[in-house]
């Protein structure tokens, strides 16, 4: 199998790493020509493409990939892969028949803490994730041109190694913002790469579909951040109330939805069995690693 990533960001490049093994050839794109060396002395097969560039060699390696891993996020002008010339070549790849695109929960929008699953009518309430949304759609109707399929996992909030509350705690940027009610579900990059797996080899993979990839347990952010202060035997950062607390405007407009996700799809139909359950087996099994025992 040869396995095409379109964005080397933090969850395919966890992937590629931890299961690039198990294909003939992993190939990848980032916007960088800095980067693309960095990955290439890692041994990570990189080509840049931007809107301003796709580097030669890019187009050949797409066309003969068998299986596609979509990790770019769309622009203010849409999804920059369908934008460009890369359309046709997917369109043309003769072995590509399996397609997973990574997307959000935020599509859904903001549900009042409620419960919902993959039935929910997305409803996004900002500009990224309407953007987002329409990407999904787009990768959908590509795929049925294509006669083929394309798996859509929507992440919930992604952490792991190096992005996590231990880290920032470490390095004494993490806050504990009080919202009342205020959930979030989180998803270990571990996890994802189980879902990526579980979709690529999903029995159908002529019907496109979508699956919630999440934990188990939406929690409040501030017990986070308090459970990984225990683990470090530190005093937590001091509460602030949301109103109040010196936010950017992301991070501000994050706190505007809340719902609990739902992950029952993805276990019953993908067959995920998750290693991280809830934050607090990763956080342990991050503190080990970072304290330099077995995890």
């Amino acid at each position: 199998m040869n396995l095409f990533v379109l964005g080397l960001g933090y969850s395919s490049l966890h992937y590629v790493r931890t299961r690039g093994a198990t294909y003939a050839r992993v190939v990848g794109t980032v916007r960088s020509a800095a980067k693309r060396d960095a990955l290439r002395a890692s041994g990570v097969e990189a080509f840049v493409f931007s809107q301003a560039e796709t580097q030669d060699g890019l187009a050949e390696a797409l066309a003969g990939a068998d299986r596609l891993l979509v990790s770019i996020p769309p622009g203010t002008d849409g999804d920059p892969v369908l934008a460009s010339a890369l359309r046709d070549v997917i369109l043309a790849a003769p072995d590509l028949r399996r397609i997973v695109y990574l997307s959000t929960i935020g599509v859904y929008g903001d549900h009042g803490g409620a419960w919902i699953d993959e039935e929910a009518t997305p409803a996004p309430s900002n500009a990224r994730s309407v953007r987002r949304l329409e990407a999904e759609q787009a990768w959908r109707d590509l795929a049925r041109e294509k006669r083929t399929a394309v798996h859509v996992l929507r992440l919930a909030g992604i952490y792991g190694p190096g992005q996590n509350a231990l880290v920032n705690l470490a390095a004494g940027t993490a806050k504990r913002i009080v919202k009342p009610g205020q959930v979030f579900n989180r998803i270990h990059v571990e996890d994802i790469g189980r879902a990526i797996d579980a979709a690529f080899a999903h029995a159908d993979p002529e019907a496109s579909a979508v699956w919630n990839v999440s934990d188990d347990e939406p929690a409040p952010p501030q017990d986070v951040v308090a459970y990984a202060a225990r683990l470090m035997n530190v005093a937590p950062p001091p509460e602030l109330d949301f109103d109040s607390a010196p936010l950017s405007p992301m991070a501000r407009s994050f706190y505007g939805e809340c719902k609990r996700v739902r992950n029952a799809a993805m276990k019953a139909q993908l067959g995920v069995s998750l290693a991280y359950p809830t934050y607090r087996e990763a956080l342990q099994a991050l503190w080990r690693a970072r304290e330099g025992r077995a995890s």
